[in-house]
């Protein structure tokens, strides 16, 4: 396997090697459940250039392993998009071998993430997500069975701090993943018990590049604009970053982060409510042509709405009528309805998505009484599901 680099030409002139394969800029797009489907990514990746690195959204490795039907569509991905990058989830060491190996063999990606940063109470309560760091030798066992069974394919992962601010353990899972020969570590600045609420802690970004200095580490976490990415980088000396929530009916961004590595600031998008609508009526498209129906894409589009019209000027009843839309003529219709020549609003690029924070953690029995012993977790913790 290629030996991964990072090379810093200035602030704004970065690009990340993961593997064979080159991001520049480096900007990733975080899985997120639910939302980056192939859809999603097409429209993030056509903004961009076709610069950065798209990853689907969470595939579980025992789903993956039984050819579950949703899975197998959740993993398809567009003829253009290169590299294709698959997240991965899973608790059973063995299980995620399996799973590493049919994506290898079969060539069905060409780069792995593991997912150990996903705070959400059905996997954490099977160990498994940002739960599973904690149990030192079930990480390392993961790891060394999904490198040795990606062959060629570089291997990164995705973690939190830990799980709550009494038990933090990135450090230790950085070192880990770097004995194990995992290519990159992307660091959510949050504990699980945070969720997405509080402030991201961008210093436990530097720590960890000052760790594991080794291979490249990604930071994520408040990036809500292009500016944010380049202070971030700054700030913790950190190789690149995994942009989440910021795009969330804005997949722009990524142009504006490509415009802002690149020093073009002037170059950030700034649409008009006409041309938001048409990208919404755009991803609603793509959405039903994926899933083989016009009606079920639109109805899986609705979760966008808000985010898209976030801070322009929508009544509420038209907003609640756009929510419920069935078809792309009733999506079209409404928005057409609207003052399309407003401009982008003051403030639309502050925070978005889910802020809730101060969660209790839902952990098997007895899971912190010793961070190393894993009885008791097995393929029966697999989720069956993929998709979060």
């Amino acid at each position: 396997m290629p030996t991964p680099t990072s090379t810093v030409d200035s602030p704004l002139n970065t690009s990340l090697s993961i593997g064979p394969h080159t991001a520049r800029p480096p900007v990733v797009l975080a899985p997120m459940a639910g939302i980056t489907n192939a859809p999603f990514r097409t429209l993030c990746r056509e903004f961009s250039g076709g610069k950065g690195l798209f990853v689907s959204e969470m595939i579980t490795t025992r789903a993956l392993v039984e050819r579950n039907e949703k899975t197998m569509q959740l993993i398809h991905f567009d003829a253009t998009e290169t590299p294709r990058s698959i997240q991965l989830y899973g608790v059973d060491p063995a299980t995620v071998g399996k799973a590493v190996r049919m994506i290898a063999e079969e060539d069905l990606a060409d780069h792995i993430d593991l997912n150990f940063g996903c705070p959400v109470p059905k996997v954490t309560r099977k160990g498994g997500g940002s739960a599973l760091p904690y149990k030192r030798h079930l990480l390392r066992a993961i790891l060394r069975e999904a490198v040795s069974g990606a062959g060629d394919l570089p291997v990164t992962m995705k973690m939190r701090k830990g799980i709550d601010d009494d038990h933090i353990t990135f450090l230790d899972a950085g070192r880990i993943a770097v004995e194990e020969g995992v290519t990159a570590i992307a660091l959510h600045g949050r504990t699980a018990a945070q969720h997405y609420g509080g402030t991201a802690d961008w210093d436990a970004i530097a720590r960890l590049k000052e760790h594991v200095p080794e291979i490249p580490v990604l930071g994520n976490g408040d990036i809500w604009s292009a500016d944010d990415a380049l202070r971030m980088v700054r700030e913790t000396g950190c190789d690149g970053v995994v942009v989440g929530r910021g795009c969330l009916g804005r997949p722009w961004l990524f142009g504006d982060l490509v415009a802002a590595f690149e020093g073009r600031p002037d170059a950030y998008a700034r649409p008009t409510l006409r041309e938001v609508a048409a990208v919404m009526v755009r991803h609603a498209t793509l959405l039903g042509e994926w899933i083989g129906d016009e009606a079920r894409g639109v109805i899986d589009f609705r979760k966008h709405v808000a985010w898209y019209l976030k801070g322009f000027s929508v009544g509420s009843e038209m907003r609640k009528r756009l929510a419920i839309t069935s078809s792309l003529a009733e999506l079209s219709d409404g928005l057409a309805e609207l003052d399309q020549d407003q401009p982008w609003p003051t403030g639309a690029d502050g925070p978005r998505g889910r802020t809730s924070g101060n969660n209790r953690v839902v952990l098997p029995d007895g899971w912190l009484k010793d961070p190393y012993d894993c009885a008791g977790v097995s393929e029966d913790a697999e989720l069956d599901t993929s998709g979060g």
